[in-house]
């Protein structure tokens, strides 16, 4: 690679190794796959067949498995996509047989803030426009789904507004009873998009719809990403799909997608999109790119079919979990684990000076506003100050019982003081810690990472859940809240108080899984608190059911399902070359 990232931007990076990219033909021979595994989308991007795969690689033991989580971030992000491709670059120089399996971008962050999140640097998953662009299609697959049960539901209430009993059965249609003001989803749009997060529908007349308040959430935010995630086969996510709760009727009974009688259609919109995406790193080692991001609003994970062919085919498989430690990793820990019943040898943890710094005191950076010059300063008491989160995460992880490694990803403003002030705090704390210049050098900037992470995988581990799906609801919130986010207790709306009460008095519902919705960008839900705060209670404002991906979601503080645009949006800086038609200005 002949570009320096320090003066060239990553989409001129990764059109210039794209140049020597392998075919996905030469990437399915690599991993040993049949040629009726690969379903090529062209010559560069692939599907796999998981079901082919797995059945031929039963019985052959998995691979060590290695999740990437973070410190909580800045919201300019701190590089974990970057680490995840970084490391499996470094593992490859080792002559591992490595894979990644990591998260397709939303089109909401790419065309915003925080850009594809293909990795940078030298270190990233090509070719970048296809990744950041819809790839395969399987966001898009989602939002048709999700939105053919809105289809179906406000059809269904217009119908029901309109005709009486008898008139509906001769329409062979059974009346629901949906109650306008409990309708539990919301439309869905891959874009960030704030002035549709609260809208009326059904205006005109009895022939435009049944008229009530509606809005859209971002479509990664679905239930419909969430069971994508999760889901085993097909027939599991057949069975999930039918258990989605839409909406409520009027005696408080929940309406599902199979009272709708819109399951079924919604899976065939899914067949194509449960297989996963084969792409590669700058390097060419092979990348799975399945399900969606965000797990400060989803579960934030690769997909379990990703993981699982992944695990049958490598000797390592790195994965990536949503931002910081105490939601992405968390999910992964208690969610995803759980349904998948696969165990991770280790875990990495990444850290910046920029971000520790940030927690230390520095003014939080503010994107599209140039970076405050203390960031380029040497300050290794912000930093010190800073490793108060960095330390609370790394005993996060270590209550899953999985050998954490610190990743220092390196900045080239950073100074040694600096890194050693984190190398010495992060040791202090119980973990094996490595200095990584991936962004700067590919996997040749990644070797000390590989090696952590191939020491930390080589010792025995006692991984074990923060709560059994028989602890009561409330009580699974507060060991989040206490155990990971180091609040002292849980305060609850009315409204959450009471759904939480009834769901704890249904059997079905109280088993479920728990995936918190919560601020990224603090421990607390007030997302201007840095650091590892005390003396502070996490306030629960709402809870939502999904039983299709098998999990309730309390939602903290004042987050929202639909994130807005800033003033100064990436898709200003992208464009197309009208003479060859390739693509510009992609982060």
């Amino acid at each position: 690679m002949s570009l320096d990232p320090t003066k060239f931007a990553d989409w001129q990076i990764a059109e210039e190794a794209e140049k020597g990219m392998k075919t996905v033909y030469e990437l399915a021979d690599k991993l040993g796959l049949a040629k009726e595994e690969l379903l090529p989308h062209g010559h560069y991007v692939a599907k796999v067949d998981y079901k082919k795969i797995l059945k031929r690689y039963e019985g052959k033991p998995d691979g060590k498995f290695v999740d990437v989580t973070a410190i909580t971030p800045t919201p300019l992000g701190e590089g974990k996509s970057t680490t995840t491709i970084g490391l499996v670059q470094g593992l490859g120089k080792r002559g591992k047989n490595v894979i990644g399996t990591i998260r397709q971008p939303s089109g909401g962050p790419t065309m915003n803030i925080k850009g594809s999140a293909a990795g940078g640097g030298l270190s990233q998953c090509i070719p970048l426009t296809p990744f950041s662009l819809g790839l395969t299609g399987d966001i898009n697959a989602i939002m048709n789904a999700h939105n053919l049960a809105m289809v179906a539901l406000t059809s269904r209430m217009q119908h029901e507004f309109n005709y009486d009993d008898a008139t509906l059965a001769k329409k062979n249609l059974r009346r629901l009873n949906i109650d306008p003001h409990r309708v539990e989803m919301k439309w869905i749009i891959d874009f960030c998009a704030q002035s549709l997060r609260q809208i009326v529908i059904g205006l005109g007349g009895k022939m435009d719809g049944f008229m009530m308040e509606s809005g859209f959430a971002i479509a990664v935010s679905s239930e419909i990403m969430a069971i994508l995630s999760v889901a085993k086969d097909l027939k599991d996510m057949r069975e999930r799909m039918g258990k989605i709760v839409v909406a409520y009727d009027k005696s408080g009974k929940p309406v599902t997608t199979a009272d709708l009688e819109v399951d079924g259609a919604m899976t065939a919109w899914m067949v194509e999109a449960l297989n996963p995406n084969l792409m590669q790193t700058i390097e060419g080692q092979p990348v799975f790119v399945h399900a969606g991001p965000f797990a400060n609003i989803a579960i934030g994970q690769s997909s379990i079919v990703a993981d699982r062919i992944a695990l049958k085919l490598g000797d390592y498989v790195v994965t990536e979990s949503g931002f910081g430690a105490d939601i992405g990793f968390e999910k992964f820990w208690n969610l995803k684990c759980r349904f998948s019943g696969s165990k991770p040898n280790a875990a990495v943890l990444v850290a910046t000076v920029r971000a520790l710094k940030c927690h230390g005191g520095a003014p939080v950076p503010v994107p599209g506003h140039p970076l405050d010059p203390c960031y380029k300063e040497e300050n290794v008491g912000w930093v010190e100050k800073g490793t108060e989160n960095l330390t609370h995460l790394i005993n996060v992880v270590k209550k899953a019982g999985i050998n954490p490694v610190v990743c220092i990803n390196a900045f080239y403003t950073d100074t040694e003081p600096e890194i050693n002030a984190v190398r010495r705090l992060a040791e202090r704390a119980g973990a094996r810690v490595a200095l990584s210049k991936h962004w700067l050098k590919g996997g040749d900037g990644a070797v000390e990472l590989a090696d952590a992470v191939i020491d930390a995988c080589n010792e025995p581990n006692d991984f074990k859940f923060l709560y059994e799906l028989s602890t009561p609801l409330r009580t699974r919130i507060e060991l989040i809240a206490e155990q990971v986010y180091g609040a002292d207790g849980v305060d609850y709306s009315p409204d959450a108080l009471a759904k939480v009460k009834a769901m704890e008095a249904d059997p079905e519902t109280s088993k479920l899984g728990t995936c918190m919705v919560k601020t990224h960008l603090s421990l607390t839900d007030n997302p201007n608190i840095k650091g590892a705060p005390k003396n502070w209670r996490l306030s629960i404002r709402d809870i939502l059911t999904f039983k299709g991906a098998g999990f309730v979601v309390p939602i903290a503080g004042n987050i929202k399902l639909m994130p807005g645009t800033c003033s100064d949006p990436a898709y200003r800086r992208v464009d197309v070359d009208v003479e060859t038609g390739k693509v510009k200005g992609l982060f």
